[in-house]
C-alpha cells in the first residue's frame, strides 16, 4: 500500500492524509483517527481496516457532513459499511459514504422529532434486491445496538437502494426512476385486469423481476429473439393481455426513451395471463 502519512485526524474515526497513489484522501475507519499526530504513518494492518475517499467532490461532502454526525451514529455506520462491504464482497462505490452517512443523519433527526418518511417502493424493493434488503436489515440492527437509534422499516428499504447503488455503482436516482417506472406498470396492470396483486406472493416477485429484467435489457439495448407463431397464438387467445402488454411496453418506451423490441410483448403477455388466471 506505499507509505501513508497523517496529515490531521478530523475525529476518532476519519483522518487526511497523504497517499502515495492518490495524493490526499480522506482515510475512514473506526479508531484511525484516535492519538494520531500529523506525519504519523499508517501501518499496513490498518490500512486493510480503512475505506479511503479518493474522489475531491465526495471528500469535500464528507468534511461537511462529519460535524452534524453524532459520534455513536457515525461508527454505527462504519461499522455498517464494512458489513456491506464483507457480504457483498465487492468495491464499493465511494459515494456510499456521502449518501448513506447523510441518509441516516436524517433519518435519526426525523426520528427523534417523531416523524416517519413513508416508503412508496418498500415492497419492490424486497421483491428485486432480496441480497440487498437482507443485508440492510442487518444494517438497522446494527445501528440500533450501537447507537441505540431504532430505525423504522420502511428505512429498510431506502438502505437496501443505496446498497444495490453502491455494488452495481450506478445512480441512485438512476436506480429510483427505476422503481417509479417499475410501480406505475404494476399500477396499470392493476387498473387493466381490474384486481389488486398480493404484495406478499411469489406471482407479484416475478412479475416485478420480469420487469426489471425488461427495463434493464432495454437499457442495454438487449434484443430477445421472438417467438413468432406464440405472438399469433397469444393475440388470438388472450387480447386483454396481450393489448395491455404493449400498453405497458408504450409507458416503458417513453420512459427510457429507447426502443423495446416485438418479443418482450411477448414474454409479458404470458405473466400477465398466469396472473390473471390465479385470479379466475
Amino acid at each position: 500500500m506505499g507509505n501513508i502519512k497523517v496529515k490531521k485526524a478530523l475525529n476518532n474515526n476519519v483522518l487526511i492524509a497523504g497517499h502515495p497513489g492518490f495524493g490526499e484522501v480522506i482515510l475512514i475507519g473506526k479508531g484511525i483517527g484516535f492519538n494520531r499526530k500529523t506525519g504519523d504513518s499508517i501501518e499496513d494492518g490498518q490500512a486493510e481496516k480503512m475505506f479511503v475517499l479518493k474522489d475531491e467532490k465526495e471528500q469535500e461532502n464528507y468534511i461537511k457532513l462529519l460535524p452534524f454526525v453524532e459520534e455513536d451514529l457515525h461508527e454505527a455506520i462504519i461499522s455498517s459499511i464494512e458489513w456491506i462491504k464483507s457480504r457483498t464482497g465487492s468495491k464499493l462505490n465511494e459515494h456510499i459514504h456521502v449518501a448513506l452517512t447523510d441518509h441516516l443523519m436524517f433519518a435519526a433527526s426525523r426520528i427523534a422529532k417523531g416523524l416517519e418518511l413513508r416508503n412508496p417502493f418498500l415492497v419492490e424493493t424486497k421483491a428485486l434486491y432480496p441480497t440487498e434488503y437482507a443485508i440492510a436489515e442487518d444494517v438497522v440492527g446494527l445501528i440500533k445496538e450501537k447507537s441505540g437509534i431504532i430505525l423504522p422499516e420502511g428505512e429498510i428499504g431506502f438502505i437496501a437502494l443505496h446498497i444495490h447503488s453502491a455494488v452495481m455503482n450506478r445512480n441512485l436516482s438512476e436506480v429510483n426512476k427505476h422503481s417509479q417506472l417499475v410501480t406505475n406498470l404494476v399500477q396499470m396492470i392493476e387498473d387493466s385486469l381490474g384486481f389488486k396483486i398480493d404484495k406478499e406472493g411469489i406471482d407479484y416477485t416475478r412479475l416485478i423481476r420480469h420487469i426489471r429484467f425488461t427495463i434493464e435489457r432495454v437499457n442495454k439495448g438487449e434484443r430477445v429473439e421472438e417467438p413468432e407463431k406464440i405472438s399469433a397464438l397469444l393475440k388470438e387467445e388472450y387480447p386483454l393481455c396481450y393489448n395491455l402488454s404493449w400498453k405497458l411496453i408504450k409507458v416503458m418506451q417513453q420512459s427510457l426513451r429507447k426502443q423495446v423490441f416485438d418479443a418482450e410483448a411477448v414474454y409479458l403477455t404470458m405473466h400477465l395471463q398466469r396472473l390473471q388466471k390465479k385470479v379466475k
